[in-house]
This record gives structure tokens, C-alpha cells and sequence, in this order.
């Protein structure tokens, strides 16, 4: 049976993997000795937001702490943060056989280009979690809110369809990744914000003033992204221009008018909330950092991501993290006012 080894085994790492391996498929995870030692004594306990629960035992999933062995699988699903992406593509490159198909699973722009740069013997493709996975402990793996898995198309990709149709975890295909890409960062420009919050995303995106934030964020970016020649794709029923103004709607409106945004789980999260309560360094230089870089490359500038890039930062170092909706609201207006 070909085998699937998933390098990054954390929020969705496991899930994903679990997933497969609940399908029969022959699953390797790589990750950290905490999750390792979590999944020995616990297996695996995957929920989403529908109801699904499916367990996992913990014999049925093999789990190694490095990458210093060959790895056999056919196919590597890249799962680490992107900070980590250079260090574990020169860990692959000795390890890997030639041909090995990598799928790179990760926020940001650019993970599969750096791939690529030193796996020139494998097939290197970009692809996308839309969803958001909160880890319950215990080997505990929820899925909070909608979305299929988005990947670049391949021919190579054909023997896998079905076992990832198997596991639920359906891969919508695409000629060109970088519009869904950009698509997927302009929706998680609400990650700071949320992890600023300090709120549940649902309770988050129902108060209109953290909404306000997130659209100043967009508006900044779709500005650039126009300039750019970049057009995002379609991921969700509200064309990526209008996002500003739905976002932008009364409370009472914006439930009518865009209620699936708000069809999340009642305790799901942002990863980078998450890593701030982890003490860990957050992803926001491949989230909001994509739109600084990409102003600085136009000659412009991206005032009000740089001022959440800012605030994250601070929380990382012990900064505030529980900003009032008004609070973050004016902070960021500021911004954008001072940056004109």
C-alpha cells in the first residue's frame, strides 16, 4: 500500500493525518515528543463541527520525533509553520526519494517555492487547510469551521484521490494555487485580530468592531493586490472585494447577510491565538508580512498590517493580548491615518 508521511505533526498535522489513517491509509507522522507521547497513551480523537467523531488507535499511526531516516512515503504533506519550512526542506532533501511527491500545507505565500529550492528531485505542490483544527489535549483534534483541502493539480495526484475522498478530506484542484492563496490570506487577516481578541472566533466576528479591524486590514491589502495585477480567487459566497463591506455591516445585518461566516464552533480558535497561549512565535510574518512585503515591492506602504504585525509581536513578548474591540479599532485607524 503507498504510504502518506505528514512532517509537522501539530493542529493539523494530526488531524489530517488522523483522518487518512482512519481510512486505511498507511500514515507516518512526524513531530514533536509531546505529541508522540500524547498519541501513544491516547491515540487519536478527531471531531468537527458536524458531529464526526472518529478515534483512532494509537497503533495505527507510526510517529517519529526527526527526520534523520529515509522516508519511504510516496507522498509528504508539510505541515510545519513556516519559519520552520527552510530548516525541514535541507532535512527532506537527504531523506526523500526522487520522485517523492511533497504537498506544502501551509499559511503564507511562498513555502512551496522554498520547497522546491532544495527538493529539485521531488515533485513539489502548493496546497491549503481553509479549515481551522483546535487541539483538545489528550490526542484530541477538533475541527472548527468549514473548507476542503485546496491543492495545485498534478497527474502524480491521481492514485490519491480516493484515499483522501475516503478520509473526508476531499481535494478541490486547481490549475493555478497563487489567487487561492492570496484568497485564503486576505481571510486570515483575521487572525490577529482574533488572537488580539482574546475571543472565541465566533464570539469574535460577531462584534462589529473587531470586523472594522479585519476590513481595514483587507482594504489594505485588496489595494495593493490590484496594483499588483493579482486577483484573488472566489473561496466563499462573498467575492473577496466585497469582504470589507460585509465585514463592515451592523450586527444584526452582517448575521443575515453573511451567517456562514459565523457557522464556526462556539470554541474554535485562531492558530496564532493559540501560539501566543503556547508561548510560541505566531506566523504573522507570513500572514500580515505578505502584505508589508508585497507594499514594499510597489512602493508603498501597508500601515495598518504593519501595525497588527506590531501588536502581535509585543504579545509574543508578553504585550497585551486581550485588546477591546474599540481599543484595536482606533489603534489601527490611527495607523492607517499616520501612514497616508
Amino acid at each position: 500500500m503507498a504510504s502518506i508521511c505528514v512532517v509537522g505533526a501539530g493542529s493539523i498535522g494530526c488531524y489530517v493525518g488522523g483522518r487518512l489513517a482512519a481510512a486505511g491509509v498507511d500514515v507516518t507522522l512526524v513531530g514533536r515528543e509531546r505529541i508522540g507521547q500524547e498519541i501513544a497513551e491516547h491515540g487519536l480523537h478527531l471531531s468537527d463541527l458536524h458531529g464526526a467523531q472518529i478515534d483512532v488507535a494509537a497503533e495505527a499511526v507510526q510517529f517519529r520525533q526527526s527526520l534523520d531516516d529515509q522516508i519511504s512515503a510516496e507522498l509528504v504533506l508539510v505541515t510545519v509553520k513556516s519559519a520552520a519550512t527552510a530548516t525541514v526542506a535541507a532535512q527532506l532533501a537527504p531523506v526523500l526519494n526522487a520522485g517523492t511527491v511533497v504537498v506544502s500545507l501551509q499559511n503564507g505565500i511562498g513555502n512551496a517555492d522554498v520547497l522546491a529550492q532544495s527538493l529539485a528531485e521531488q515533485t513539489v505542490l502548493s496546497g491549503m487547510v481553509p479549515f481551522n483544527v483546535v487541539q483538545g489535549g489528550q490526542g484530541q483534534f477538533h475541527q472548527g469551521s468549514e473548507g476542503s483541502l485546496e491543492i495545485e493539480d498534478h497527474p502524480a495526484l491521481g492514485v490519491w484521490l480516493e484515499s483522501f475522498d475516503s478520509a473526508g478530506l476531499a481535494l478541490v484542484r486547481h490549475q493555478q494555487m497563487l489567487p487561492v492563496q492570496w484568497a485564503k490570506l486576505l481571510l486570515n487577516l483575521n487572525n490577529p485580530v482574533n488572537a488580539l481578541s482574546d475571543l472565541p472566533l465566533k464570539c469574535q466576528l460577531s462584534k462589529r468592531d473587531y470586523r472594522r479591524c479585519v476590513a481595514l486590514a483587507q482594504n489594505e491589502a485588496l489595494r495593493l493586490l490590484e496594483l499588483a495585477r493579482i486577483k484573488p480567487a472566489r473561496l466563499t459566497p462573498v467575492p473577496p472585494g466585497w469582504l470589507p463591506r460585509v465585514l463592515s455591516l451592523p450586527d444584526w445585518l452582517f448575521a443575515k447577510v453573511a451567517n456562514r461566516m459565523l457557522e464556526i464552533d462556539p470554541l474554535a480558535r485562531s492558530s496564532m491565538w493559540e501560539d501566543l497561549v503556547a508561548g510560541r512565535v505566531t506566523e504573522v510574518e507570513w500572514i500580515n508580512g505578505e502584505i508589508v512585503r508585497l507594499a514594499e515591492r510597489l512602493g508603498r506602504n501597508a500601515p495598518v498590517n504593519a501595525k497588527l504585525m506590531a501588536l502581535i509581536r509585543q504579545a509574543e513578548q508578553g504585550g497585551a493580548r486581550d485588546w477591546s474591540g474599540k481599543a484595536l479599532l482606533a489603534a489601527l485607524t490611527e495607523a492607517a491615518e499616520q501612514g497616508r
